[in-house]
């Protein structure tokens, strides 16, 4: 009993929130009267009524949080590692620098354990779990989501149920129906010698066949200033090594057939060359590794509908991964090659055989191959087969969904002995109420019960892979409450608050332990998660032509380490992950031009198991503003915007001895039509 005192005395610390997708639905009402003294049929003038519908992150049964096309143009961020940064309960891990890996945690389970996945097909690293969110630019964007625990949406791949967490990034499609062509031209420059030029393309021929076309170029020297202290001694230098070039590009085909079937194609790639600048060590500046990445990826999509009643969506992608790390360093150059492929086949049958009561069933298949230049390399192989049962109930007042994750993989390596096949099944369940018909008010309750198989790295990489690694079980449980309100009339039109109090534990904990000589993965891990996420937005109408937009996120989180009460490490906080963090947004629209202004902020955090004064990183707090305008001439459409970075000077550190760049700058010049 104390420990639940102690959980719901904890879960409801903290207050603000972030953007939640809004969408406005127009309502034209329109009828006659007969005058009783005339006898004349008068017509009444058109009257218009706002009505606003309710957000899907607030019907949610779990944690869910969505960024549009506005929302994302509202933040005045470029970058997908940006914005993600503003949804509750998540850590980005951020090497620093515009070329720096970008990975997100969420609910300070791992990286491993959070999904990615693109244009509805899953995104996946066999290698090292991790998916590098840097790789992927807003510009083609047309919205961000996040989901935590169980998702209410069940026709999916099976893949998209297999995580604890889920970000979806969706593209932009061919919208207009006259047939004319939808140009977006950009070019973004910046400090540190930051220059990124794009163009997205896309046009619907007929009725029944579109195609979008994106690419994009960037470039930055990134060896920007920085100050810093190394215990007592303060650094005052320069960042070297942080170059980077990229190319990106992305092809789509989108095809209406007959007999309601649709289908999509996707080519994408990305090519990268850059500098990793490392830690910043005092007495050795020097750093010479150079990182090139290839990625290339061809996926295609297919749905079938027959009515109402049933429906099939079937998925195909095969990727190719080649990396190359080349470090020429005082003890002798290493030029480490990796190439991975994947292949990917998906099929979900979805089916509403009763009114209010939706039924699924998925099945994946997956190919995974891992070839690599090192000496003693085993060159693993991994089959993966998951299967999911799924049924979602949905009325005006209640919500509940329910699935069953199966789960078998079998791997084989060309030498040595490959790990033990493994199989399990994982359940959740959610459900989301409305206890009071026409108010706002939804309560949400959800558990999921999931793990992360260990990656190739864990398993077999040159003498610390372990191949007797057991996967990390997660058991997720999450109790929130949500409320919104639309008020056209006032001059507060719409205000939305959610807060969640979760509490979670994770087993088998893979962890790098020393042994005799070397180090080694092991399952040696537990750690036990309480905390809570709040939300808040809201909409404020000034006149008729100004409006404010304000949103803020808070999210505290007790992640502690319980593997042996005998340790040094027990209950302390687990390494990276701030107890309390937060941001928020502040938008001003005016005829004449839009204000952004963002804030995050984290409190303490610990880059060693035992939380001692050494291991400390400083709280931070990142502030920018950003200026936009648009205007039309003649035909064409202009955005110009102005950002002013990191306003602070601050060269805070989110992994230590990696300080993130000072206060900077950017503009972007954008074209449409």
């Amino acid at each position: 009993m104390g420990k639940l005192n102690d959980f719901v005395r904890k879960c409801v610390l903290g207050i603000s929130g972030i953007i939640i997708s809004v969408h406005i639905n127009y309502i034209y009402a329109q009828d006659t009267q007969q005058d009783s003294i005339t006898g004349k049929v008068h017509q009444i003038p058109d009257v218009t009524v706002s009505a606003r519908k309710t957000p899907p992150a607030i019907k949610a049964t779990s944690p869910f949080q969505v960024m549009n096309k506005t929302d994302l143009e509202r933040l005045g961020t470029y970058d997908v590692s940006e914005a993600v940064k503003h949804f509750s309960g998540v850590n980005v891990k951020d090497y620093g620098g515009i070329g720096g890996l970008k990975t997100i945690s969420v609910r300070s389970m791992g990286a491993q354990h959070t999904g990615v996945i693109y244009d509805g097909v899953s995104v996946s690293d066999c290698q090292s779990g991790q998916i590098d969110i840097s790789r992927y630019s807003l510009t083609n964007v047309s919205e961000l989501s996040m989901t935590i625990g169980q998702t209410d949406n069940i026709y999916q791949s099976a893949k998209a149920f297999a995580s604890a967490g889920v970000l979806n990034i969706q593209t932009s499609k061919p919208e207009r129906e006259n047939n004319l062509p939808s140009l977006d031209a950009n070019i973004k420059a910046g400090s540190f010698g930051m220059v990124n030029p794009s163009l997205l393309y896309m046009q619907n021929f007929n009725q029944r066949i579109g195609i979008s076309l994106y690419g994009d170029y960037m470039r930055a020297d990134g060896n920007y200033p920085f100050k810093m202290w190394n215990g007592s001694t303060l650094i005052d230098s320069k960042r070297n090594n942080s170059d980077i070039r990229s190319w990106r590009g992305e092809a789509n085909m989108y095809v209406s057939l007959r007999n309601e079937q649709n289908i999509q194609l996707k080519a994408y790639l990305y090519d990268s060359k850059r500098g990793l600048p490392g830690s910043v060590i005092y007495d050795n500046p020097y750093a010479a590794e150079r990182l090139y990445d290839k990625n290339y990826f061809a996926q295609g999509r297919y749905e079938k509908l027959w009515g109402e009643k049933l429906k099939l969506q079937t998925l195909g992608k095969f990727n190719y991964t080649w990396t190359r790390d080349y470090n020429n360093q005082a003890a002798g150059i290493t030029n480490d090659k990796y190439k991975q492929t994947e292949t990917y086949l998906s099929a979900t049958v979805l089916a509403n055989p009763c009114r209010n009561l939706s039924i699924s069933f998925a099945q994946d298949f997956a190919y995974n191959y891992l070839y690599t230049n090192l000496k003693n390399a085993k060159f693993p192989k991994r089959y993966t087969s998951l299967s999911v049962i799924a049924a979602k109930y949905e009325t005006s007042i209640i919500t509940a969904s329910a699935s069953l994750l199966n789960t078998f993989i079998t791997e084989k390596v060309k030498t040595g002995k490959a790990s033990d096949d493994r199989k399990r099944l994982s359940p959740a369940i959610s459900i989301s109420w409305k206890p009071i018909a026409n108010q706002g008010i939804r309560i949400r309750a959800s558990y999921k019960d999931i793990f992360r198989t260990p990656t190739f790295n864990d398993l077999y990489y040159t003498l610390i892979g372990n191949t007797n690694l057991k996967p990390e079980t997660t058991r997720q449980t999450n109790l929130g409450i949500t409320w919104n309100k639309s008020m056209p009339e006032n001059s507060v039109r719409f205000i939305s608050i959610s807060t969640d109090a979760y509490y979670n534990i994770v087993n088998n904990k893979i962890v790098a332990i020393p042994t005799m000589f070397v180090w080694k993965m092991m399952n040696v891990g537990k750690v036990e998660t309480i905390g809570t996420d709040v939300n808040v937005s809201a909409e404020c109408s000034i006149t008729d032509k100004i409006n404010i937009y304000i949103s803020g996120s808070y999210n505290f989180t007790q992640a502690e380490d319980i593997t042996d009460e005998t340790s040094k490490t027990w209950r302390n906080q687990i390494v990276y992950t701030p107890k309390h963090y937060g941001s928020g947004n502040l938008t001003l629209e005016t005829p004449w031009i839009n204000i952004a202004y963002n804030m995050i902020a984290s409190s303490e955090r610990y880059t060693f198991a035992q939380n001692l004064p050494s291991y400390r990183i400083e709280p931070y707090t990142d502030h920018s503003i950003s200026l936009y305008r648009k205007f039309n001439w003649k035909k064409h459409n202009f955005k110009i915007q102005l950002d002013a970075l990191n306003l602070g000077g601050n060269n805070y550190e989110i992994i230590r001895f990696y300080p993130m760049p000072g206060r900077n700058y950017k503009i972007s010049i954008n074209y449409y039509l």
